[in-house]
């Protein structure tokens, strides 16, 4: 059986409570159970971990080059600074989708920035809690060519915002 990780960075244990006019009032909890059954009903094992601490998140990254098809990653704040965790992307064969629930880049102009994308394979932001789903279901669909530098001036089919391709 193919298996997946679900990864969240740092403050994503506080979704439900943090900022709910933009994040929601789902908890952390209850989208790890969501991407799981999403999983299971498509024969697949989800496993998911979340940490606050990036060297925590590096090594996860790291045991996912052998022991993972595929990595759905909701860096959180370590998208717009980490180039450790770029790195730790870059370094493993494992496709990973970076995905956002919010729209990031219609947000400070801050979070317009990710540093981890051009390592990844796919980018969703702005598609709440649903784009953890549908990020699987693009590595279930074979997504495996990173997006590169200069993805974000390029029209590309799996940087997905908003509803579109």
């Amino acid at each position: 059986m193919k298996k997946y990780l679900l990864m969240n960075g740092p403050n994503l244990n506080m979704l439900g409570i943090r900022e709910p006019e933009i994040y929601g009032t789902t908890t952390l909890a209850t989208i790890q159970d969501m991407v799981v059954a999403h999983g299971a009903e498509r024969g697949v094992q989800v496993d998911c971990f979340q940490s606050n601490h990036e060297g925590a998140l590096i090594d996860k990254l790291h045991e996912a080059h052998t022991a993972y098809d595929g990595v759905v990653y909701n860096p959180g704040a370590h998208t717009h600074y980490s180039y450790g965790i770029r790195d730790a992307i870059g370094s493993i064969d494992t496709p990973v989708v970076e995905v956002h629930i919010s729209d990031v880049d219609a947000r400070e102009p801050f979070r317009a920035i990710s540093v981890v994308a051009p390592a990844c394979v796919a980018q969703i932001k702005g598609h709440g809690i649903d784009g953890y789903c549908e990020a699987l279901d693009g590595l279930l669909e074979g997504w495996s060519t990173r997006l590169g530098e200069g993805f974000d001036t390029r029209t590309s089919g799996q940087v997905i915002v908003g509803g579109t391709f």
